[in-house]
């Protein structure tokens, strides 16, 4: 079987077939009219034929993952059946959302490296060389953030909630929005602002953590940070693996016009970027609320771990219990 022929006479098939999956995705389940589902159903089962096919004679990468990206979509979008929109929102979030992510794993992982090395790097760097904070931060602001964190977290006379503090917390989550938001826009600049946003304020937040440790606040300022920060920095990561996405929806369309796969994956980019605003919003519950309280550093420290280790496991777990992992299908 000659491979270009052949996947000249499926294509049309399975377009026909993407546009049934783009309805689906929009149109409640009562609204699908009979000839529709067993078109659907059809051309869901010559779809797999197609995917078993190209694997078993390796026709391709690309289009061995558009078709399974196609299986994918087509699954999650006629087998469930929220009840209404509550339903749906909340089944995304503890199921949808996870298993989403987990199907585009590779993206946060690298959204992740360009983020948290450079972050590292420069905490490390600067907490050994204070001197060097000034060439990445105005010195004056670098004097000014390491102020505020100059007091003793377990001392209980402290108020539960401190003013000045908590107008640092709003700064910081109105600054990581930002930041999350450019990460993902960025992508339609073929990712090259995502990746530049990632890098830039990886090395500026670990510039400003090294000096606050090289000053002498490490207990303040990691007992104030850990808990907000497993949501906050997270979400980052997440928001840049989402503008990735989009890049690469642009730089590698496929069997797609980019237009197309802007549509199509864009879609998928956004409900990522969703995730990761819902997990900005915790993060700013935590930090105006429990990061600045009067507990004891010790608390925050155990309550803290625990966070990011929530994190992990519904990142890493949510969503598997009935059998289906959305890594498995990429």
């Amino acid at each position: 079987m000659n491979r270009r022929q052949w996947i000249r006479e499926r294509t049309q098939a399975w377009k026909r077939f993407e546009r049934l999956v783009n309805r689906v995705e929009t149109v409640r389940r009562r609204r699908r009219s009979a000839a529709e589902v067993a078109e659907f159903s059809r051309l869901f089962r010559e779809l797999a034929g197609d995917l078993a096919l190209v694997r078993s004679r390796g026709w391709g990468e690309k289009l061995e993952s558009y078709l399974n990206h196609l299986a994918a979509r087509a699954h999650s979008g006629f087998y469930t059946a929220p009840a209404g929109n509550f339903g749906r929102l909340v089944r995304f979030l503890t199921v949808g959302y996870p298993r989403l992510f987990r199907a585009n794993i590779g993206w946060f992982a690298a959204a992740a490296a360009l983020f948290f090395v450079p972050l590292a790097i420069a905490w490390v760097t600067i907490q050994h060389d204070p001197s060097l904070g000034g060439r990445v931060v105005p010195q004056e602001r670098l004097d000014m953030m390491a102020a505020m964190y100059d007091y003793d977290p377990d001392d209980r006379d402290r108020p539960f909630f401190d003013e000045s503090r908590a107008r640092m917390g709003g700064f910081y989550v109105l600054n990581n929005v930002g930041i999350a938001l450019r990460c993902f826009a960025g992508g339609v600049l073929l990712g090259a602002f995502t990746v530049y946003t990632l890098l830039a304020n990886g090395i500026m937040i670990g510039t400003v953590a090294g000096y606050i440790l090289a000053a002498g606040h490490g207990k303040a300022f990691t007992s104030f940070v850990i808990s907000h920060g497993s949501f906050e920095l997270t979400a980052i990561a997440v928001a840049g693996g989402a503008g990735l996405i989009l890049g690469d929806s642009l730089l590698h369309p496929g069997c797609r016009t980019r237009i197309e796969s802007l549509r199509v994956r864009g879609l998928e980019a956004v409900k990522i970027a969703g995730g990761a605003a819902a997990m900005l919003f915790v993060a700013a519950l935590l930090e105006a609320f429990w990061s600045p309280s009067g507990v004891s550093s010790t608390l925050k420290y155990i309550v803290g771990a625990g966070l990011w280790l929530l994190v992990a496991l519904y990142l890493g777990l949510a969503g598997r219990e009935d059998g289906t992992v959305a890594s498995d299908s990429t």
